[in-house]
């Protein structure tokens, strides 16, 4: 086994989504077939108004032909495993090319980084695994100060790294599901600018934090993944009737309302004027229609 790296671009004309399934040509199929029970980095070039770097990691379940095309295969993707960066990181850094492994001899980068499917060193893995995600301070609970203790009998200590004793503790610690609903909470509310996108209302409380929530599409249970364009932001009503099946969206982002509401009208006045989902700008940011989909046959009641 070994580390990947898969390049994908939003315009792709590939059948790619990214954390069920990534398709490539023939050429790259022994490649590809080293990453098979290990992780790969989705990148892609910064390049348009979607370039996000590398953005995310996930890892390769097994490989198939696609049965859908002659010569295409398919990486499938291990359900659940899928992660995105809180912070997108570029190709280059203030210290130079991040992943050190496309230079050649001479220092410069060669045509290995433009292929589209590439092995990654542990160590170029781990530096932008380290780059991407939350530091280790914040995703902890900060205590206050107890006040009954006078400040001279307060131990200070000199903060140090956070470190991993083994590679399974790093990938496991990053991809908890404590981790993961911080950076999925903050991807889908910085997308949807904190805004509810049933509602349209903004609610920030007296301590700076959003009132709306960073709801999945498709659920965790069912192995809804961390993907952005599963995710919506949604104010807490809102949230609960979409978990319950009383609203949907369709594929062109129409808000739905159940039969099975006993309110209809006092529902719809919670709707937004223009009764559809107010998304991102970012099209890469979106609700993807498989997920949309996947909610109206087995959550939404018709």
């Amino acid at each position: 086994m070994a580390r990947g790296v898969f390049l994908h671009r939003e315009d792709s004309i590939y059948n790619d989504l990214p954390a069920e399934q990534y398709q490539f040509p023939s050429q790259y199929l022994s490649r590809a077939s080293q990453f098979v029970g290990d992780w790969i980095i989705y990148y892609e070039p910064r390049r348009g108004p979607t370039g996000k770097g590398y953005y995310a990691i996930a890892r390769v379940e097994r490989i198939i032909p696609d049965p859908t095309a002659a010569g295409m295969y398919l990486a499938l993707i291990e359900p659940d495993s899928y992660l995105p960066f809180e912070r997108p990181v570029p190709f280059s850094g203030p210290e130079g090319v991040i992943e050190r492994g496309v230079l050649n001899e001479a220092g410069r980068i060669s045509g290995r980084a433009q292929a589209a499917v590439r092995p990654i060193s542990l160590e170029d893995f781990n530096r932008i695994l380290d780059l991407g995600m939350p530091d280790e301070d914040l995703l902890l609970p900060r205590a206050s100060t107890p006040a009954e203790l006078p400040s001279s009998s307060l131990v200070q200590e000199e903060r140090t790294a956070f470190l991993f004793d083994t590679e399974r503790e790093r990938v496991a610690h990053y991809s908890s599901r404590i981790v993961r609903d911080r950076v999925f909470r903050r991807i889908v509310l910085d997308a949807y600018d904190c805004r509810c996108a049933i509602t349209g209302l903004k609610f920030i409380n007296g301590g700076g934090r959003a009132e709306v929530e960073a709801a999945h599409i498709k659920p965790v249970e069912h192995h809804g993944p961390d993907d952005i364009r599963n995710g919506i932001a949604l104010s807490g009503t809102a949230h609960w009737m979409f978990d319950r099946g009383l609203i949907g969206l369709s594929d062109d982002l129409e808000v739905l309302v159940s039969r099975q509401v006993n309110d209809v009208e006092s529902v719809w006045k919670l709707v937004n004027e223009t009764r559809r989902a107010a998304v991102p700008p970012n099209p890469a940011h979106r609700p993807h229609p498989a997920y949309l989909q996947w909610h109206r046959e087995h959550c939404f009641k018709q």
